[in-house]
């Protein structure tokens, strides 16, 4: 079963309170979430992999701790996912970035991918896939499955906030991909909004409805 993890750090819970509000325009929900991202990538990336090395400072020589292993990679879900990119990157510069689009075929109501460009070497990565609100879980879930099928087998998933059935879709359908979310809410509701929630995060995001 993967891990799912609540990052409930204060700083994340107030800045997530403020997002929630209804009254909050698009500029200072744009820098919340810009803020929020870095501060879950802290522990996101707990289990990053060191190794010692070699590094002349102005007194000595002396062996240090660096990260060594996989490199890393982003890949933010059209288009909320986008609001939480930058953030990440302050924190981890050298991540690659790729980018996964789909929309919810009207008949069949299953994710349709439309858009997926990885980085060239995204299977040698461990990828973050980044959607800021985990709902029912299928769009996630089949985002980190077109992922899987370009190869990729090393996958996290963060989100902002998450509903039971959304985290109950992953860890069914992806048991190797762990959850990072800084809360879990009580329910969906029978239009598939996470409640109490913060509303439609790329409505909210990008100023539209």
């Amino acid at each position: 079963m993967s891990k799912f993890c609540v990052v409930d750090h204060p700083l994340i819970q107030h800045k997530l309170s403020l997002m929630r509000d209804e009254s909050t325009g698009v500029k200072e929900f744009r820098e919340l979430l810009n803020e929020i991202s870095m501060l879950m990538a802290y522990e996101a990336t707990r289990d990053l992999q060191l190794e010692e090395t070699e590094i002349q400072t102005p007194i000595m020589k002396a062996k240090f701790k660096v990260i060594s292993g996989r490199k890393l990679g982003l890949v933010p879900v059209l288009r909320a996912g986008l609001g939480m990119v930058d953030g990440v990157l302050s924190l981890i510069p050298a991540a690659k970035v790729g980018h996964i689009g789909l929309y919810r075929d009207p008949q069949t109501l299953k994710p349709v991918e439309y858009y997926c460009k990885l980085p060239y070497d995204a299977e040698e990565r461990e990828l973050i896939v980044l959607d800021p609100m985990l709902a029912t879980g299928g769009s996630a879930s089949a985002a980190i499955q077109f992922i899987k099928d370009r190869g990729c087998k090393n996958v996290k998933l963060m989100v902002l906030v998450a509903a039971p059935e959304g985290v109950a879709r992953i860890q069914k359908d992806h048991p190797d991909v762990d959850i990072y979310a800084a809360a879990l809410d009580e329910k969906l509701n029978d239009h598939g909004y996470i409640v109490p929630g913060l509303g439609d995060a790329g409505d909210r995001l990008f100023g539209t409805k």
